[in-house]
Protein backbone atom coordinates (compact mmCIF):
# COMPACT_ATOMS: atom_id res chain seq x y z
CA UNK A 1 0.00 0.00 0.00
CA UNK A 2 1.22 3.26 -0.83
CA UNK A 3 1.08 6.36 1.22
CA UNK A 4 0.89 10.01 -0.39
CA UNK A 5 2.23 13.41 0.94
CA UNK A 6 1.52 16.42 -0.69
CA UNK A 7 4.30 19.04 -0.04
CA UNK A 8 3.31 21.84 -1.52
CA UNK A 9 1.38 24.69 -1.10
CA UNK A 10 -1.12 26.21 -3.10
CA UNK A 11 -0.65 29.38 -5.21
CA UNK A 12 -3.00 31.97 -3.55
CA UNK A 13 -3.71 35.55 -4.10
CA UNK A 14 -3.24 38.21 -1.63
CA UNK A 15 -1.29 35.97 0.40
CA UNK A 16 1.52 38.36 2.32
CA UNK A 17 4.05 35.53 2.25
CA UNK A 18 6.13 37.06 -0.94
CA UNK A 19 7.42 40.46 -0.95
CA UNK A 20 4.73 42.36 -2.21
CA UNK A 21 6.04 42.19 -6.17
CA UNK A 22 5.96 39.11 -6.30
CA UNK A 23 2.61 38.00 -4.23
CA UNK A 24 0.24 36.31 -6.54
CA UNK A 25 -2.85 37.78 -8.47
CA UNK A 26 -5.88 35.32 -9.89
CA UNK A 27 -8.90 36.53 -11.77
CA UNK A 28 -11.35 33.73 -10.78
CA UNK A 29 -13.97 33.14 -14.02
CA UNK A 30 -17.00 31.63 -12.60
CA UNK A 31 -19.43 29.38 -13.82
CA UNK A 32 -21.92 32.34 -15.10
CA UNK A 33 -18.72 34.51 -16.34
CA UNK A 34 -17.79 31.20 -17.49
CA UNK A 35 -20.88 31.16 -20.18
CA UNK A 36 -20.73 35.11 -21.32
CA UNK A 37 -17.04 33.92 -22.11
CA UNK A 38 -18.72 30.95 -24.80
CA UNK A 39 -21.51 33.20 -26.58
CA UNK A 40 -18.65 35.47 -27.63
CA UNK A 41 -16.35 33.15 -28.43
CA UNK A 42 -19.32 31.20 -31.02
CA UNK A 43 -22.26 33.03 -32.32
CA UNK A 44 -25.44 31.94 -31.97
CA UNK A 45 -24.52 29.83 -28.56
CA UNK A 46 -26.86 31.73 -26.19
CA UNK A 47 -26.75 30.90 -22.43
CA UNK A 48 -29.77 28.92 -22.52
CA UNK A 49 -28.75 26.88 -24.24
CA UNK A 50 -25.79 25.55 -21.47
CA UNK A 51 -26.69 23.26 -18.81
CA UNK A 52 -28.88 25.51 -16.59
CA UNK A 53 -26.89 28.07 -18.39
CA UNK A 54 -23.43 27.41 -17.31
CA UNK A 55 -20.29 27.55 -18.89
CA UNK A 56 -16.81 26.98 -17.82
CA UNK A 57 -14.33 28.17 -14.92
CA UNK A 58 -11.22 29.33 -15.82
CA UNK A 59 -8.25 31.17 -14.08
CA UNK A 60 -6.19 34.02 -15.19
CA UNK A 61 -3.06 34.38 -12.97
CA UNK A 62 -0.60 36.80 -12.55
CA UNK A 63 2.30 35.16 -10.96
CA UNK A 64 6.16 34.45 -11.46
CA UNK A 65 7.67 31.08 -12.20
CA UNK A 66 8.61 31.35 -8.28
CA UNK A 67 4.93 31.62 -6.74
CA UNK A 68 3.91 28.49 -4.28
CA UNK A 69 6.06 25.86 -4.15
CA UNK A 70 8.59 25.79 -7.07
CA UNK A 71 11.81 24.10 -8.68
CA UNK A 72 14.41 26.30 -9.08
CA UNK A 73 16.86 25.61 -11.55
CA UNK A 74 20.74 26.46 -11.81
CA UNK A 75 19.74 29.46 -14.17
CA UNK A 76 18.47 30.71 -11.51
CA UNK A 77 21.85 31.17 -9.35
CA UNK A 78 23.76 31.77 -12.66
CA UNK A 79 23.85 31.79 -16.40
CA UNK A 80 27.31 29.23 -15.98
CA UNK A 81 27.73 26.82 -13.91
CA UNK A 82 30.21 23.74 -12.63
CA UNK A 83 32.88 27.09 -11.94
CA UNK A 84 32.10 28.19 -15.44
CA UNK A 85 32.45 24.90 -17.58
CA UNK A 86 28.89 24.87 -18.46
CA UNK A 87 26.21 27.28 -19.14
CA UNK A 88 23.56 26.83 -16.25
CA UNK A 89 20.12 24.50 -17.23
CA UNK A 90 16.73 26.42 -17.34
CA UNK A 91 14.12 24.16 -15.96
CA UNK A 92 12.56 23.36 -19.09
CA UNK A 93 16.02 21.42 -19.38
CA UNK A 94 16.65 19.83 -15.99
CA UNK A 95 16.67 15.81 -16.35
CA UNK A 96 13.55 13.98 -15.21
CA UNK A 97 15.62 11.25 -13.40
CA UNK A 98 16.59 14.11 -11.02
CA UNK A 99 12.83 15.04 -9.84
CA UNK A 100 11.96 11.11 -8.74
CA UNK A 101 13.77 9.80 -6.04
CA UNK A 102 14.56 8.38 -2.76
CA UNK A 103 13.90 11.04 0.11
CA UNK A 104 16.03 11.84 3.20
CA UNK A 105 14.40 14.41 5.62
CA UNK A 106 16.78 16.20 7.73
CA UNK A 107 15.19 17.97 10.92
CA UNK A 108 16.77 21.68 11.89
CA UNK A 109 12.95 22.68 13.40
CA UNK A 110 15.72 22.90 16.84
CA UNK A 111 17.51 25.75 15.07
CA UNK A 112 16.21 29.83 15.18
CA UNK A 113 15.38 31.97 12.72
CA UNK A 114 17.80 33.03 10.76
CA UNK A 115 20.58 30.65 11.71
CA UNK A 116 23.36 28.95 9.34
CA UNK A 117 22.30 25.25 8.90
CA UNK A 118 26.36 24.50 8.75
CA UNK A 119 28.50 21.21 7.68
CA UNK A 120 28.95 20.24 11.15
CA UNK A 121 24.84 20.25 11.70
CA UNK A 122 24.64 18.27 8.68
CA UNK A 123 26.83 15.59 9.22
CA UNK A 124 25.29 15.46 12.85
CA UNK A 125 21.80 14.91 11.45
CA UNK A 126 22.69 12.07 9.39
CA UNK A 127 24.84 10.34 12.31
CA UNK A 128 21.30 10.49 13.99
CA UNK A 129 19.05 9.25 11.72
CA UNK A 130 22.21 6.70 10.80
CA UNK A 131 21.74 7.11 6.30
CA UNK A 132 24.65 7.26 4.24
CA UNK A 133 23.81 9.61 1.48
CA UNK A 134 24.13 8.29 -2.11
CA UNK A 135 23.98 10.05 -5.71
CA UNK A 136 20.93 11.51 -6.67
CA UNK A 137 18.92 11.49 -3.10
CA UNK A 138 16.40 14.13 -2.65
CA UNK A 139 17.49 15.71 0.29
CA UNK A 140 15.22 17.97 2.09
CA UNK A 141 15.66 20.46 5.23
CA UNK A 142 12.73 21.07 7.79
CA UNK A 143 12.71 24.36 9.70
CA UNK A 144 9.24 24.63 10.40
CA UNK A 145 8.80 27.76 8.92
CA UNK A 146 6.06 26.47 7.13
CA UNK A 147 3.90 26.65 9.86
CA UNK A 148 3.77 30.52 9.29
CA UNK A 149 2.51 30.17 5.41
CA UNK A 150 -0.11 32.58 4.80
CA UNK A 151 1.54 35.73 7.13
CA UNK A 152 3.92 38.45 6.79
CA UNK A 153 6.16 36.46 9.43
CA UNK A 154 6.54 33.40 6.78
CA UNK A 155 9.69 35.76 5.35
CA UNK A 156 11.45 35.86 8.39
CA UNK A 157 11.08 32.16 9.69
CA UNK A 158 13.11 29.16 9.43
CA UNK A 159 17.10 28.89 9.17
CA UNK A 160 19.00 28.44 6.43
CA UNK A 161 21.53 26.51 4.62
CA UNK A 162 25.31 28.01 3.72
CA UNK A 163 27.18 28.06 0.70
CA UNK A 164 29.68 24.84 2.31
CA UNK A 165 26.94 23.13 3.76
CA UNK A 166 25.22 22.92 -0.07
CA UNK A 167 28.23 22.24 -1.39
CA UNK A 168 28.85 19.27 1.29
CA UNK A 169 25.46 17.75 -0.61
CA UNK A 170 26.58 18.63 -3.87
CA UNK A 171 29.76 16.67 -3.05
CA UNK A 172 27.79 13.62 -2.44
CA UNK A 173 26.24 13.04 -5.75
CA UNK A 174 22.84 14.97 -4.89
CA UNK A 175 21.16 17.07 -7.38
CA UNK A 176 18.09 18.17 -5.64
CA UNK A 177 17.18 19.58 -2.53
CA UNK A 178 14.03 21.11 -1.10
CA UNK A 179 13.45 23.48 2.01
CA UNK A 180 9.87 24.18 4.20
CA UNK A 181 10.90 28.00 4.36
CA UNK A 182 10.56 30.85 1.64
CA UNK A 183 14.39 30.75 0.73
CA UNK A 184 17.31 27.79 1.07
CA UNK A 185 19.08 30.42 2.23
CA UNK A 186 18.38 31.83 5.51
CA UNK A 187 15.78 34.66 5.10
CA UNK A 188 16.41 37.90 3.55
CA UNK A 189 16.65 40.14 6.39
CA UNK A 190 19.29 38.25 8.53
CA UNK A 191 21.47 38.22 5.26
CA UNK A 192 21.24 41.99 5.01
CA UNK A 193 21.30 43.03 8.30
CA UNK A 194 25.02 40.80 8.53
CA UNK A 195 25.95 42.75 5.23
CA UNK A 196 25.28 45.83 7.15
CA UNK A 197 27.75 45.42 9.87
CA UNK A 198 30.24 43.84 8.04
CA UNK A 199 30.29 44.60 4.87
CA UNK A 200 30.66 41.44 3.89
CA UNK A 201 29.40 40.56 0.40
CA UNK A 202 29.69 36.86 0.70
CA UNK A 203 26.63 36.63 3.24
CA UNK A 204 24.60 37.55 0.36
CA UNK A 205 22.64 34.10 -1.23
CA UNK A 206 25.78 32.20 -0.34
CA UNK A 207 23.72 29.18 -0.36
CA UNK A 208 22.01 30.07 -4.05
CA UNK A 209 25.58 30.87 -5.47
CA UNK A 210 27.02 27.37 -4.28
CA UNK A 211 25.28 26.34 -7.50
CA UNK A 212 27.88 28.69 -9.32
CA UNK A 213 30.67 25.94 -8.37
CA UNK A 214 28.27 22.68 -8.85
CA UNK A 215 25.55 22.40 -10.95
CA UNK A 216 21.93 21.23 -8.30
CA UNK A 217 18.35 22.40 -8.28
CA UNK A 218 16.05 23.20 -4.81
CA UNK A 219 12.26 23.36 -4.23
CA UNK A 220 11.64 25.97 -2.24
CA UNK A 221 8.32 26.97 0.00
CA UNK A 222 7.67 22.66 0.97
CA UNK A 223 5.03 22.34 3.49
CA UNK A 224 4.07 19.13 5.58
CA UNK A 225 7.43 17.43 5.77
CA UNK A 226 6.07 16.19 9.34
CA UNK A 227 3.15 14.32 7.64
CA UNK A 228 6.20 12.15 6.04
CA UNK A 229 6.47 10.64 9.60
CA UNK A 230 10.29 9.02 9.01
CA UNK A 231 13.95 10.32 7.89
CA UNK A 232 14.06 8.26 4.63
CA UNK A 233 12.59 5.31 3.28
CA UNK A 234 10.40 7.06 0.81
CA UNK A 235 10.22 8.53 -2.62
CA UNK A 236 9.85 12.41 -3.71
CA UNK A 237 8.62 13.18 -6.95
CA UNK A 238 9.06 16.89 -7.78
CA UNK A 239 8.35 17.06 -11.57
CA UNK A 240 8.60 20.72 -12.76
CA UNK A 241 5.95 22.25 -15.11
CA UNK A 242 8.19 23.59 -18.32
CA UNK A 243 8.83 27.03 -18.87
CA UNK A 244 11.17 27.68 -21.67
CA UNK A 245 14.31 29.11 -20.55
CA UNK A 246 12.87 30.00 -17.42
CA UNK A 247 14.81 29.96 -14.18
CA UNK A 248 12.63 28.01 -12.03
CA UNK A 249 8.67 25.75 -12.26
CA UNK A 250 6.22 25.11 -10.23
CA UNK A 251 6.22 21.86 -8.36
CA UNK A 252 3.49 19.33 -6.68
CA UNK A 253 5.91 17.97 -4.52
CA UNK A 254 4.37 14.47 -3.17
CA UNK A 255 6.24 11.91 -0.74
CA UNK A 256 5.49 8.51 -2.19
CA UNK A 257 5.93 6.24 1.43
CA UNK A 258 5.18 2.08 0.74
CA UNK A 259 3.46 1.17 4.03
Amino acid sequence: MKRFVDLSISIEANIPSDPEIMIPKIDYIDHNKGAEQMTEMMPGLKKEHLPKGLGWAVEFLNITSHSGTHLDAPYHYHPTTNKGEKPALTIDEIPLEWCFNDGVLLDFRHKKDGERITVQDIKKELNRIKYKLKPLDIVLIQTGADKAWGTREYLLKGAGMTKEATLFLLEKGIKVTGIDAWSWDRPFSYMLEEFRQTKNPAVIWEAHFAGIEKEYCHIEKMANLSAIGRPFGFTISCFPVKIKSGSAGWTRAVAIIEE
